[in-house]
């Protein structure tokens, strides 16, 4: 009987174990398929989800003060959904038709039917869209290989529709199955031309296959990026992150809904160092009918700030939202004015503004109270340089700030000599001509070139300088190429007493949630530190004032009532095959004691740098010191600047603050021409975008020879040209367009120095 229970016991035991276990699995078994089914139909991949990536939302440019530049607006798109047509169309019609078409299965190709979406769009939802007069041409084939690889992504059918139209559509409830109106942000830059060579522009990426996070998306909607300027620069900030739709797809590769949207994170907003005001006056100062092509900075001198920096002519940048049209794109590059070249951080010889840098190297070498003769030019060897003063008498006996204040050329000759070559090279060097700005946020910027033994030497493989190369550069021409952002730079640096900061245009970028990316921090320039002291800085401080404030100063017409300024004129000569035009220059700053704004105005076809450059920095200045006082500037939406007529030279520019002193202006003078050195105009090669559609598109202009120049950067290259004094020069009948070949970088043997010759 015992052995009757304990059998019986232990049954029982195992029945209780079995059912335990049974209960473990069916509570395991409920878990999976009930509780955890969602989790588990995600993590089978693409054969029950789809990864649909979703566009970021762009950061916001704006200026110092937060006005914003560059913000997104609401663009209305209307969007087909092809599959919601195609299924559609089967509720309605009962069937679809089809076609046979050869498709790639299990690597062969093998024929199978498909709906034929071309003809359920053209029967069933154009015709619908005619009778409401929405219809709009498409291209097919875009369609139909969007429907055969991305089919679910919508088919922008009309992009950035205006909103008639868009009311239209919301009052007639098209009712079209698939028909969407789909909103979407789209970069918009406030102020239309304003500041267009400082924002740039942005488009759709040219190779999105080769996108690092193409491969994590079943179906991928690119962000746009930075094409140049600030918004290529600072892309990786601007552009945010994506977002994910994630979609359930059912064994038959039909959408049955959303699992999950992981929205987008706007990008960071950058501010920069522009003041919108500021911007707004030179943008303005620049616009004078006269003015067809030229360049100003505006830079606070004690920190490196840059508030204002303008290129015309310009072009507005919405037009390349949301896909600028082929005849625009031809308009721009077709303009012989270059637009799309921004003037500031191109090289130009710098003339007679350049002397500074003569002047401070002399200093280094202590030739502060050295006194020259000049007799109308100086000879070297069996070659004499004309002052530009030649022929309308002499100069006589002058020590370095009258040498500045009548802009001597025979005085500087000589001091430069003195100074030596090599030191002129270096302390334009620690100043950073020759070289771009690190981290300044424009794509285009140019170094320039910063001739001397050194930079022959990178050339041309030999060290050959001459006292005529010395000569040349002493006075801002031979092979110099500055950008008016350079000089700007150098005479800030003379303005503070003897700083050398870094431009800088970023000022700060700040994230979504309010943190800082990059700080607000001024940047010193250290080859600078201790090349001068602040006495010796004052001396060209003191010969600056006399050019504009003392009787036969130069810089006359850069007068403005109420606040003294000091300044230096330059005139210099660019040439193309013996086709010659001036290039006025005007570098300042003010007040003389405490001072706030350094300003460069260069302009190109300008006859002279006090007569044209000097009034329109009076200008910029006068405004300048009127906002401190509380005048209102209101901006407004800019169209292209262009200029009357942007090769005819200009004689003169009348006087802004109303002041005219005894004026002399300088003058390109007789010079030494370095082959491929003397006459040349360097600018800043766009970074242009051909649109992708329609194609093809016509070339570039391009300019008539292009070399490669030290440090590889590109030189438009002149025709030999002895410049003569101005006044005395046969008017040329046109003037010379630097980028007819732009994009032509075929490098030209070095160029060989040339012996100085007798004019």
């Amino acid at each position: 009987m015992a052995k009757i229970k304990r059998a019986d016991f232990r049954l029982f035991l195992l029945a209780v174990v079995m059912l335990l276990c049974l209960s473990a699995i069916v509570a395991r078994l409920w878990k999976l398929q009930i509780i955890d089914s969602e989790k588990y139909a995600r993590r089978v991949g693409g054969s029950s989800t789809v990864k649909v990536r979703i566009p970021s939302v762009r950061g916001e440019i704006l200026d110092r003060n937060g006005i914003p530049l560059v913000q997104n607006r609401a663009s209305y798109n209307v969007d087909f959904y092809l599959p919601d047509m195609v299924k559609g169309y089967r509720d309605l019609n009962g069937s679809v038709p089809k076609v046979v078409e050869n498709r790639p299965i299990h690597g062969m190709q093998r024929a199978v039917e498909v709906p034929d979406i071309l003809k359920i769009v053209n029967t069933g939802v154009i015709p619908r869209l005619q009778q409401l007069d929405l219809a709009r041409d498409y291209n097919p084939t875009r369609l139909k290989k969007h429907f055969d690889v991305n089919s679910l992504v919508p088919f922008t059918y009309i992009e950035d529709v205006d909103f008639p139209t868009i009311a239209k559509f919301s009052e007639h409830n098209v009712g079209l199955p698939g028909v969407d109106i789909a909103i979407r942000p789209v970069r918009q830059y406030l102020y239309g031309a304003f500041a267009a060579h400082i924002l740039g522009y942005v488009g759709m990426p040219r190779h999105i296959d080769q996108l690092p996070d193409v491969k994590q998306f079943h179906f991928y909607q690119p962000d746009v990026e930075g094409k140049s300027q600030i918004e290529k620069a600072m892309d990786v900030y601007l552009r945010g992150e994506p977002g994910v739709r994630i979609m359930r797809r059912s064994a038959k590769g039909l959408m049955e809904g959303e699992v999950e949207t992981i929205p987008p994170k706007p990008g960071a907003n950058v501010y920069l160092t522009l003041d919108a005001r500021i911007q707004y006056i030179v943008e303005m100062a620049l616009r004078h009918p006269s003015i067809g092509r030229a360049a100003a900075v505006v830079m606070d001198p004690n920190n490196g700030d840059i508030l204002a920096m303008v290129s015309v002519p310009s072009f507005d940048p919405n037009v390349f939202i949301p896909k600028i049209k082929p005849e625009d794109w031809r308009a721009l590059l077709n303009d012989e004015a270059v637009p799309l070249v921004n003037r500031a951080v191109s090289g130009f010889p710098p003339g007679s503004t350049y002397k500074i840098i003569t002047a401070m190297a002399g200093l280094t070498k202590g030739l502060g109270n050295k006194k020259f003769h000049c007799s109308g030019g100086v000879g070297y060897g069996n070659h004499y340089f004309r002052c530009w003063i030649a022929g309308k008498g002499q100069h006589g006996t002058l020590g370095l700030a009258d040498a500045l204040k009548v802009s001597c050329n025979a005085f500087f000759y000589q001091y430069g000599n003195e100074a030596k070559g090599e030191t002129i090279e270096k302390v334009a060097a620690s100043l950073g001509f020759g070289q771009t700005v690190p981290n300044l946020g424009l794509s285009d910027q140019r170094a320039g070139t910063n001739p001397g033994p050194e930079w022959r030497y990178a050339l041309t493989g030999n060290r050959v300088w001459t006292s005529a190369d010395t000569a040349n550069i002493s006075i801002g021409q031979g092979s110099v190429q500055a950008s008016p952002l350079q000089m700007t730079a150098a005479y800030a640096m003379v303005a503070n007493g003897g700083t050398a900061y870094e431009p800088r245009l970023i000022k700060k970028v700040v994230s979504a949630d309010g943190k800082i990316l990059v700080p607000d921090e001024p940047v010193v320039r250290s080859e600078w530190h201790g090349m001068l002291s602040p006495e010796q800085v004052e001396e060209v401080r003191r010969g600056l004032w006399k050019v504009v404030n003392e009787p036969g100063g130069t810089g006359s017409r850069a007068k403005v009532p109420g606040v003294v300024v000091a300044g230096k004129t330059g005139t210099a000569q660019a040439s193309d095959r013996g086709v010659k035009e001036h290039i006025a220059w005007f570098c300042c700053f003010a007040p003389y004691d405490n001072p706030r704004y350094a300003v460069t105005v260069m302009v190109q076809g300008g006859e002279g740098g006090g007569a044209v450059a000097a009034p329109v920095a009076a200008r910029i200045l006068q405004e300048c010191f009127a906002l401190e006082k509380g005048a209102k500037v209101h901006l407004r939406p800019l169209p292209p600047a262009r200029g009357k007529n942007p090769f005819t030279p200009i004689q003169a520019l009348p006087p802004y603050a109303g002041e005219i002193a005894s004026f002399s202006d300088d003058a390109p003078s007789d010079l030494v021409v370095n082959e491929g050195g003397e006459g040349t105009v360097q600018m800043a090669i766009p970074d242009l975008e051909k649109p992708e559609e329609p194609e093809p598109t016509p070339p570039p202009r391009r300019a008539q020879r292009v070399t490669q120049g030290a440090g590889g950067n590109t030189v438009v290259q002149p025709s030999n040209g002895v410049v003569e004094p101005s006044g005395r020069e046969e008017r040329p009948r046109r003037s010379f367009n630097p980028f007819r070949r732009l994009f032509e970088r075929k490098p030209n043997p070095a160029p060989t120095p040339r012996r100085a010759g007798r004019p």
